[in-house]
């Protein structure tokens, strides 16, 4: 073999052993009479020195080599000497005495530091990956991404469920984002689709009889691209028979502690889990995926501004739309231009403004003057009119006030921006807490004002509750769905539900939708006569393989724990991918491209690179 043992798996016990150890230069100095190198593998480092005295021709090999050399030294495990450890270093108390050294590579100068984190662009990063991946941050983080799946077969092993795997090639159904498709060569004109998820097949085999079935499924959606989104991805799907919905919860909070606690032991995770409601979540947060790490919880103020002469609030509250607000604890210390700041950000998400107050010194609020209270509103309002605003928020001197007028969807998301913005700027959300949360009881379905159609919240199998049914011919906007979410730091982390067992409530559904009852054969014939032979009460949840190792990596971003990931235009800077074919290979597949296609290749049209920097 080319190595022996690993470079960061040597320790002290080691001491006077021979060992071959080969890997990467990670550094190298030259003290003099003395060189030193440290090498690196996928175990970690190790201290080599270099003897030109005793060892010429292996210092001389090592006189040679520069950063990213691949270098295999036999040599003699020694401790340092005293003063000498590196406390910082596993392998900080010993070091290689190397007595024979052969290049076994050679390698250009890298493009960017592997040794250290630099500010180096997304796209330089992606373009070669290959060497991204040697930098210690992201070596972590790949063997962080096998503990956690390792971690989750483990366990879903001990809870009775068995791995099955379901085909990538599938059929085209609405049920969400776009399809990825893939023509077929023996079925002219016909079309596979990659699997969003493989929520068909995982209910189908509940109909088959598996009770308890899991996956690491990949899954594929062509959909618009940010930080927690990509176009493959990878997810944890389960599906249990004969469950209720706090069944599939309980299996979910109880996975999440003890993950959690084995691979994420650094992180604090209060349990158990809270369960709130959509319509709780909506109110309290302005958002279904609340941070709960802090406060700033959200007040509806309509009544006490009810009848102002503030002409903005009492033309919102003749439409039906309410005022509604928070409090920034501190945030009487946010300068003018902060202010100002936060007001164009709630414009970017649809305000006609921000209507603010500070309230300077300290204690309760009240006996209020002018000088206590800075506003743009304050000719509409006395200091103790907005101190009372403040005081129904739990505010106090020296805090800020921010409020916004509307219908509750653009109140809730200019709200939810400025919680989130503040939160981060000041620092509020505790780094090392993982605040896991239960977000249930979903609406069943939401208008789709540019189709004029119903769509569903969460996918078209979802179970609406039992004594909502009703709802689905009479009034579909007030239908709840046994749908959930795990959700941690103002994150979804993972998605589910209680599926749909019945024929005729699935029939149901698909009419609301503006599926009749052709089409809904055409689409899903195959899953309503599975339901007509004893299809059991079933449901489920997928949780996101690369949004949970993200999480407990500490990354914003889950590109940082993938492998190789996509740009946010979903291109591959290293491979070029998505590219042009050849005419014979699309002749085969039965394939022509339109004239903007054409057009694009004859231009030699591809990716801006800057657009993904």
């Amino acid at each position: 073999m080319l190595k022996t043992i690993g470079c960061g798996e040597l320790r002290a016990e080691h001491a006077g052993q021979p060992v071959t150890v080969a890997g990467w230069v990670h550094r190298r100095r030259d003290h003099g009479g003395l060189l030193f190198l440290d090498l690196r593998d996928s175990t970690g480092l190790v201290q080599v020195v270099f003897h030109p005295e005793s060892e010429a021709a292996a210092a001389q090999v090592a006189s040679g080599v520069r950063a990213e050399y691949v270098l295999q030294v036999r040599g003699t495990v020694q401790p340092r000497l005293a003063g000498t450890e590196n406390a910082d270093m596993p392998t900080g108390a010993i070091e290689v005495v190397a007595s024979d050294a052969v290049i076994l590579n050679a390698a250009e100068t890298p493009p960017f530091s592997i040794v250290e984190e630099t500010n180096t662009s997304e796209v330089m990063r992606l373009k070669y990956r290959y060497l991204d991946l040697r930098r210690e941050r992201m070596a972590r983080n790949l063997r962080l991404r096998h503990q956690v799946v390792k971690f989750i077969r483990d366990f879903m092993d001990s809870r009775a469920f068995i791995e099955v795997e379901t085909p990538s090639l599938g059929l085209a159904t609405p049920e969400g984002a776009r399809d990825y498709l893939v023509p077929s060569r023996v079925h002219p004109g016909a079309f596979y689709a990659l699997p969003q998820s493989p929520q068909q097949y995982k209910q189908l085999l509940m109909v088959a009889g598996v009770d308890r079935y899991f996956q690491i499924a990949r899954c594929y959606r062509d959909e618009d691209l940010r930080g927690d989104r990509q176009p493959e991805f990878t997810q944890l799907d389960v599906e249990m028979a004969f469950v209720e919905e706090e069944d599939v919860l309980a299996l979910i909070e109880d996975l999440y502690a003890q993950m959690a606690a084995v691979v994420g032991a650094k992180f604090s995770v209060p349990s158990p889990f809270p369960r709130m409601t959509f319509a709780e979540a909506m109110e309290k947060y302005g958002s279904d995926k609340p941070d709960t790490r802090y406060g700033l919880e959200l007040h509806d103020l309509t009544e006490q501004v009810r009848g102002s002469e503030f002409q903005v609030f009492s033309r919102v509250i003749e439409e039906g739309g309410r005022i509604r607000g928070f409090v920034v604890p501190g945030g009487a210390d946010i300068a003018r231009r902060g202010v100002d700041a936060l007001t164009d950000l709630a414009r970017e998400n649809g305000a006609s403004g921000l209507v603010w107050a500070q309230f300077t010194g300290s204690g309760a609020l009240e006996g209020l003057s002018a000088d206590d209270v800075r506003s743009p509103v304050s000719r509409f309002f006395t200091p103790d009119q907005l101190g009372a605003l403040a005081a129904a928020c739990g505010g106090t001197r020296g805090d800020l006030l921010l409020l916004a007028a509307g219908p509750d969807a653009l109140t809730s998301r200019v709200l939810d921006t400025l919680r989130r913005k503040l939160a981060d700027d000041r620092g509020l959300a505790d780094p090392n807490t993982l605040a896991f949360l239960f977000v249930t009881q979903f609406p069943m379905f939401e208008w789709d004002a540019t189709e004029k159609r119903w769509s569903a919240v969460h996918h078209l199998f979802t179970a609406p509750f039992e004594e909502d049914v009703p709802l689905l011919e009479s009034d579909p906007g007030k239908a709840r769905s046994h749908a959930y979410d795990l959700v941690c730091n103002g994150q979804e982390i993972a998605s589910g539900s209680i599926r749909i067992h019945s024929r005729e409530t699935q029939l149901a559904v698909l009419r609301t939708l503006g599926i009749q009852f052709e089409e809904a054969y055409e689409k899903f014939g195959h899953m309503l006569d599975a339901f007509t032979f004893g299809a059991p009460p079933h449901g489920g949840i997928a949780p996101g393989i690369d949004r949970t190792v993200a999480l407990f990596a500490g990354e914003r971003d889950i590109r940082e724990v993938i492998a190789f990931p996509k740009t946010k235009s979903a291109s591959d800077p290293m491979t070029g991918a998505p590219a042009g074919v050849s005419a014979r290979q699309l002749q085969e597949v039965h394939v022509a491209l339109d004239a903007v296609a054409r057009d694009a290749i004859a231009a030699g049209a591809r990716v801006d690179a800057e657009e993904d920097a």
